[in-house]
């Protein structure tokens, strides 16, 4: 699907910060609508219009709302957690996530210091006391964290605050992460636990700082909770669900526990029948650990800026849903074009011998390329499925589960191409015949073709690309491009490839414009041309 460069349409929703706000604003091919958080049939009646859309947790991103969104490309949230999103949907749909995870990390870290202080100090049922004209100093022992060894699940960007300023308290702290490196377990001084049971028998104070996923919904249960020492206290500042609400309640009114401070909830906000409300010992707080000016402000800037870049650049290096860039994206972007264009004109190239039904698509990579970056580059490469897909959007966020869905197989291998580490290989199987082409992107330099099948070649693929099969005798170059001349064709390069003098050969001419298929059947016509193949790539 090829979409419409401007105007773009963006919807901002749930009281997105003014700043990010005005960074969209700012740029004239944007026109941005902002409305309060709407009812869902409202918003999927107007969702249809929109190229983007940026909002806060109060709007939930269903799939029926993301399938009548034919215009969408990238969804923003400003703030960390898109459990409002559905993500299989929109990844099936090649529609952008992307969230801000880390202008809200501060904000969230100082909260839970706050709330575990004033729980452990009775800090509220001091200040109610007194509010009330009490004075019960003498009932409001309290216990200090200096000591106390905290027990750190997802030793993530909040997780790592976290553990800094906890040893700042002079704490002991130990983390649970099995997606995080020992280095940063080292460089935070968290003792690192293999086990999810052993952080839990060895910690004071449990906090849990992941995303909610099927892997953490539920992780701290009547089990975990009951394998925690007598007087130990449960924090959960993440995301709803990832403790057992009806197991946390029960575990507070059973004496197990000392107390807990909960700020997210399984469904917000919370019912009045909630077993929370009755529960002793538990300080709430209504879903507020972002919620500084300083946060907000952050996160809709991040998120904003991040969807201008989508939009304006398809910038995705910050897309939840798009495979792993492995390095810097626009660093990455002419390996990028290169892989999306030698798969554009293997496809041509077997559309013209007659095969079309594609079956398998092979990406060979260079060294240096290849070191992290295959499965997005093989996205990439499925830039050969275009226009085969025609209903549906088809980009590096959702070519892999397109090309399953359709039985095209996809294959990279992350192994040296020589002679150049930027090197790569397109190969595509179509109807039992393969078409290969590759190049070099060089970083310093545009991306160039230098194969084509058998043939060495050395040619930039912008414009409009020509490639002739021709038997090598005299006459034909000259032939060609009188051809091209009288049809008003303008020649940027010309490139001719043999294998040996007299057999076949070949010929790659870029061109400026387009090329008609009125010129194809003149050039087809002409003596010793065997095929004629016009791949239009347009503009860089």
């Amino acid at each position: 699907m090829t979409f419409s460069r401007t105007p773009f349409r963006i919807l901002v929703t749930d009281e997105v910060d003014q700043e990010g706000i005005a960074l969209l604003q700012a740029v004239p091919e944007f026109r941005v609508d902002v409305v309060p958080t709407l009812p869902e049939a409202e918003l999927l009646g107007r969702v249809g219009d929109y190229d983007a859309i940026v909002g806060r947790s109060a709007t939930r991103i269903s799939e029926p709302l993301l399938r009548a969104a034919k215009r969408l490309r990238v969804v923003g949230r400003a703030g960390v957690g898109v459990d409002n999103v559905d993500m299989d949907a929109a990844t099936a749909l090649g529609i952008a996530v992307i969230n801000a995870p880390a202008g809200n990390t501060v904000a969230v870290a100082e909260l839970f210091f706050a709330v575990l202080i004033g729980l452990l100090r009775h800090v509220t049922r001091a200040d109610q006391s007194m509010h009330e004209g009490r004075w019960e100093r003498s009932h409001l022992l309290g216990r200090e964290i200096k000591g106390k060894t905290l027990g750190v699940v997802g030793v993530g960007r909040i997780g790592g605050e976290v553990s800094v300023r906890a040893r700042a308290f002079g704490m002991t702290v130990i983390g649970y992460d099995p997606y995080i490196a020992q280095d940063r377990f080292d460089a935070l001084q968290v003792r690192r636990c293999a086990t999810l049971d052993e952080l839990i028998a060895a910690c004071d104070i449990l906090t849990v700082h992941t995303p909610l996923t099927d892997e953490t919904r539920g992780m701290i249960g009547a089990r975990e909770l009951a394998a925690l020492r007598p007087g130990a206290v449960v924090c959960n500042l993440a995301r709803g669900g990832i403790v057992d609400e009806q197991a946390l309640a029960d575990a507070l009114v059973s004496g197990h526990l000392a107390g807990a401070t909960v700020d997210a909830y399984t469904r917000e906000p919370l019912r009045g029948d909630h077993p929370f409300r009755a529960a002793p010992h538990l300080l709430l707080t209504p879903h507020i650990g972002a919620s500084t000016d300083q946060a907000q402000r952050n996160v809709a800037v991040d998120a904003c800026a991040a969807v201008r870049d989508a939009l304006l650049n398809d910038e995705y290096s910050r897309s939840l849903n798009v495979a792993e860039s492995g390095g810097d994206w626009q660093a990455l972007q002419p390996a990028m074009r290169l892989v999306r264009r030698s798969a554009a004109a293997a496809r041509a190239l077997l559309a013209d011998r007659g095969a079309r039904a594609i079956s398998r698509v092979e990406l060979r990579l260079g060294d240096e390329l290849a070191r992290g970056r295959g499965p997005l580059l093989a996205s990439a490469a499925l830039g050969a499925l275009e226009g085969v897909v025609a209903e549906e959007r088809l980009n590096v966020i959702n070519a892999r589960g397109v090309a399953r869905s359709r039985g095209v197989e996809l294959h990279y291998a992350e192994a040296g191409l020589p002679p150049h580490g930027r090197a790569v290989e397109v190969r595509v199987t179509a109807d039992g015949q393969e078409a290969r082409v590759g190049g070099v992107a060089a970083i310093d330099a545009p991306p160039r073709f230098t194969r084509i099948g058998s043939f060495h070649v050395d040619v930039a693929p912008r414009g409009t690309l020509i490639v002739l099969s021709n038997r090598d005798v005299p006459g034909v170059i000259g032939r060609v491009g009188t051809a091209l001349g009288a049809a008003g064709v303008n020649i940027a390069e010309y490139h001719q490839a043999r294998l040996a003098q007299g057999a076949e050969a070949l010929a790659v001419i870029t061109i400026d414009g387009t090329v008609s298929d009125e010129v194809r059947r003149t050039l087809l016509a002409l003596p010793d041309v065997h095929s004629a193949t016009v791949i239009p790539f347009g503009e860089d």
